[in-house]
């Protein structure tokens, strides 16, 4: 992996390029998104900042930050087969030093992560329009902070979490209203005073007809924007895996032949951890080590390859091919429920660590997310006193079933 000692920023004389802007905190409460083994993070406002999600991160990490190799940035991975076995040849490159070795594993976890290679959708004229206008448009991943936007007219293009944030922080410094562009109903209400939702944006105009104009859907241009910024996403994308491309990624929208999105179906000591998205992350994670764990040490199975081929398919069916990885919020607490009943079948007397199911408070709480997250938004500056979901007048009722709602992506 390829990371710094302080996950975005600096780090002795090191530079890394982090989506996570300056007032970035989470659209999750903080005890759906902590660790089972690890409350601490309970102690900060009831959606944590960054720095304090970095902190918990940091302590959790603790007894095993011996083991981590920082500013080490992994080339290349190859596979060799010896005996019917696969192992692994790692070219890691010293980023300060420059030192290039090589390293060989029984197995690789890749846990990188999926918000480094933006994607920027391709519309009429966009190509042309920044050639013309260049600095104009830029990604979420680029946003650090909404000072730079002061008396500029803004059009935001997305309205899931990024989108929804990052409009309501420039709000206050950028002309009004803020102008987002969506394909489909944002999962929040944007605030009408400070903002105005617009349908699909279908070209860049030339500036031989309009002065940085676009065209959206509905035939209404928009004219005179200083500032584009897409919020629509990222590709999967894993340069140091270039001998299994096109075989595991082709469109970049998803990662081929795994089976629970986790085990590489033709060599299994690969493992990918953390694809999912719209899911609740850490917890999700402990599910699939867990599963990783059980497998690798021989007390869990993989079923035979044909199993996991038609799981595969099963999972792409209906047209999810290119959202293989985008599970509701049912769909996510469901599939870590699986893999934890996965991961109980283990042989030996010890069960070793095993996270517990999602309760039915959990799964009422990811239902009102939207509304909660909301709730909380609109104290302001107040917000950072709350720490409990009661203080905001949500109140969980046994008999009350769990939204089907919907949750913007997970943070």
């Amino acid at each position: 992996m390829s990371c710094d000692s302080t996950s975005g920023g600096t780090d002795g004389g090191l530079e890394f390029s982090t989506p996570m802007y300056d007032n970035l905190e989470t659209n999750l409460p903080h005890f759906l998104m902590e660790y089972s083994d690890d409350q601490s993070l309970r102690n900060n406002q009831l959606f944590p900042d960054r720095e304090s999600t970095l902190q918990y991160l940091k302590s959790y990490a603790n007894e095993i930050r011996h083991l981590v190799r920082f500013q080490t940035q992994v080339v290349e991975v190859l596979r060799e087969t010896r005996n019917g076995k696969d192992s692994w040849q790692l070219r890691y490159r010293y980023l300060k030093s420059g030192k290039v070795e090589m390293g060989t594993y029984d197995a690789v976890v890749v846990a990188s992560g999926h918000y480094s290679t933006p994607y920027v959708p391709e519309i009429r004229g966009i190509s042309q329009w920044n050639s013309n206008y260049p600095g104009t448009i830029s990604h979420s991943k680029f946003f650090q902070r909404p000072q730079g936007f002061r008396d500029r007219k803004v059009l935001i293009i997305g309205c899931s979490a990024s989108g929804y944030d990052i409009s309501a922080q420039i709000a206050p410094y950028c002309k009004s209203p803020v102008l987002i562009s969506v394909r489909s109903d944002p999962p929040f209400s944007s605030n009408p005073t400070t903002t105005i939702c617009m349908p699909e944006i279908v070209e860049f105009l030339p500036p031989t007809q309009h002065n940085r104009a676009v065209r959206f859907l509905n035939g209404q241009i928009e004219t005179e924007i200083d500032a584009i910024v897409f919020c629509t996403g990222y590709f999967y994308s894993f340069p140091f895996l270039s001998s299994f491309l096109p075989e595991l990624i082709d469109t970049g929208n998803s990662v081929r032949h795994l089976y629970q999105h986790i085990f590489s179906i033709d060599h299994p000591s690969l493992v990918f951890a953390s694809l999912l998205t719209k899911v609740i992350p850490f917890r999700n994670v402990e599910g699939q080590a867990a599963a990783i764990a059980r497998v690798w040490s021989g007390r869990i199975h993989l079923p035979p390859k044909f199993e996991m081929l038609e799981w595969e398919m099963s999972t792409s069916e209906g047209g999810r091919k290119e959202l293989v990885h985008r599970l509701s919020f049912s769909e996510g607490m469901d599939y870590y429920d699986s893999l934890i009943e996965w991961a109980m079948q283990a042989k030996g007397l010890e069960q070793g660590k095993l996270p517990p199911k999602w309760s039915k408070k959990e799964r009422w709480v990811r239902g009102e997310g939207a509304d909660l997250l909301k709730a909380f938004k609109v104290l302001g500056e107040a917000r950072h006193n709350i720490r409990t979901m009661e203080e905001l007048n949500f109140i969980f009722d046994e008999n009350h079933p769990p939204k089907a709602g919907r949750w913007p992506e997970n943070r």
